[in-house]
């Protein structure tokens, strides 16, 4: 028979163990664990998307909270001021960890301030709003990107592997853009002080040759009828690498092309009227005024460059022609050295005059025609193929859609135009368009990301 153990007995070695551990430090008090308030924050506050397009930029969003793991930690969005526009429910989030990425889809044109909540351990929470801005449906929206960051895309250059760099008529910043996303540029570089200008060159024209990129300002007075010094600028950077990994730097200028074409018509009979179109008072968007859009070289030149017109029309009435003035020396010109010209250029585009024009690998140019009025979103735009030859005409191979806001205002770059299924790549300058629907012209908005150009795909054939 076995001996019962006595209650103090049973206890005995319990009561030990635990002395045992308590000397030794293995048992201690328990403590809770603490959560602080998490925080998040977004790489901007503000966001613009447009109605049924592909790809709209997204904003990253950072997350964390101290004890816990941001994998641990969500993101919503919780309210919307204007779900008409974009709803909660219009708020994709993804990503784990401390960063995610949040992306908006637009219902309807206007503004909508979306509330984004990060939820952690211990219940705790934080807000913080994004402002959000969609602007309306485009035709060929599954092949429109929008450059953000500016809104008045005046000159563009193709810099290889899908990446565009940028000029704008309202300021003196190129932008490097990846073509194929919407978004802000992957870089800039501001030429104010290279230029010694003091406002804005008005950048309307570009055009290569090897690495070294021509750009041309408007030459003609502002919409006021001023003469600002500043636009009678053409000017040189220099381009190495490609890609993302393009670089810029300044190169040289000139600041006396629209007084040597001045001249020169006068020397010539006064036959388009410079004199007349760069007056004091006169507006340079008429059709007996004086403004270059247009810049590239001549078929087999490097030194000859073809300088187009969207104003004077020759004649400056209906139907009249398009005008390109070769420069032969504009390798020099942009030196500061006087310019010489050669047989002036007219061309039928059906009384459009010239927004842009580009030489392609093959030789063949596309133009880009458009009104010469200032009210050209609503007016036709057309791209014409054309050989560069003086004397002959050029072939309208495409009518653009002008129903959307923005004008077509350059060429990116020129296909092989004989070749099935060719593609070319527009961009619009939506400086004066109401993109938002309140009244207010792009280029006034305050916030650069709501700012933006389009480009745009075409087939050519």
């Amino acid at each position: 028979m076995r001996p019962s153990s006595s209650p103090s007995r049973r206890v005995l070695w319990p009561a030990a163990a635990l002395a045992l551990a308590s000397a030794t430090g293995l048992v201690g008090p328990a403590h809770a664990v603490t959560y602080g308030t998490p925080t998040i924050k977004l790489s901007s506050a503000y966001l613009s998307g447009a109605v049924g397009s592909t790809g709209d930029p997204t904003v990253a969003v950072t997350v964390a909270q101290s004890g816990a793991d941001a994998s641990a930690l969500t993101v919503t969005a919780t309210r919307s001021t204007r779900t008409t526009v974009a709803a909660t429910s219009d708020v994709r989030v993804t990503g784990t960890g401390g960063g995610r990425t949040v992306a908006v889809t637009a219902h309807a044109q206007g503004y909508a301030d979306l509330t984004l909540k990060v939820t952690g351990l211990g219940g705790r929470t934080a807000t913080t709003t994004l402002h959000y801005a969609a602007s309306p449906a485009v035709r060929y929206a599954a092949d429109a990107r929008y450059p953000t960051g500016a809104s008045d895309a005046s000159a563009a250059v193709d810099v290889g592997g899908g990446y565009i760099l940028v000029g704008n008529d309202e300021d003196n910043t190129l932008r490097l853009y990846d073509g194929s996303a919407s978004g802000a540029p992957v870089k800039t570089w501001a030429l104010d002080n290279a230029l010694g200008a003091d406002k804005e060159v008005d950048i309307e024209g570009a055009a290569r040759v090897g690495d070294t990129i021509y750009w041309t300002g408007s030459l003609g007075n502002n919409k006021d009828g001023v003469y600002k010094p500043d636009r009678n600028t053409v000017f040189t950077t220099t381009v190495s690498g490609s890609g993302a990994a393009t670089s810029v730097t300044f190169g040289s200028a000139g600041h006396s092309l629209r007084d040597d074409l001045v001249a020169w018509d006068e020397a010539n009979g006064d036959r388009y009227g410079f004199a007349a179109g760069t007056a004091d008072g006169q507006t340079p968007k008429q059709a007996d005024g004086f403004n270059v859009e247009g810049l590239e070289f001549a078929p087999g030149s490097t030194t000859t460059a073809y300088v187009g017109f969207r104003a004077p029309l020759v004649p400056p009435q209906t139907g009249g022609k398009a005008l390109i003035v070769p420069v032969t020396d504009m390798d020099k010109v942009v030196h500061g050295t006087k310019a010489t010209f050669g047989t002036p250029i007219e061309l039928d585009l059906g009384g459009l005059s010239i927004r842009d024009l580009r030489r392609g690998a093959q030789g063949q140019f596309l133009i880009l025609a458009g009104s010469w009025a200032a009210d050209d979103n609503s007016d036709p735009q057309a791209l014409y193929r054309w050989d560069g030859v003086a004397g002959h005409q050029p072939v309208k191979v495409l009518d653009l859609p002008t129903s959307d806001a923005g004008a077509w205002e350059s060429v990116v770059s020129v296909p092989d135009l004989d070749a099935a299924g060719a593609r070319v790549q527009l961009i619009t300058d939506d400086g004066a368009a109401d993109l938002y629907g309140d009244a207010t012209e792009a280029k006034d908005l305050s916030h650069p990301e709501w700012q933006k150009s389009r480009t745009t795909w075409f087939t050519l054939s």
